[in-house]
């Protein structure tokens, strides 16, 4: 989950993992999976870092992940 801010000032948080995909138009919208859309005051860059420091925040240690194995072959 990462929090965003609405141009009007209040804070939402939505699902990271729901991010279809971040314009900048020149505001920022972000468009969700579930067809919601948000004009947020984060710039994209901004958002990106937020989702993946979330995506990451799941993964918990990395030598106890289940995949921790696979992403060491990957590399």
């Amino acid at each position: 989950m990462i929090r965003i801010t609405r141009l009007n000032g209040s804070s939402l948080v939505i699902n990271a993992l729901l991010i279809e995909r971040i314009e900048t138009t020149p505001d920022t919208v972000i468009r969700l999976t579930t067809g919601n859309q948000y004009v947020v005051r984060e710039s994209s860059d901004e958002i990106q870092s937020r989702a993946v420091a979330f995506l990451r925040s799941l993964r918990g240690n990395s030598n106890s992940a289940p995949f921790a194995q696979i992403s060491r072959v990957i590399r």
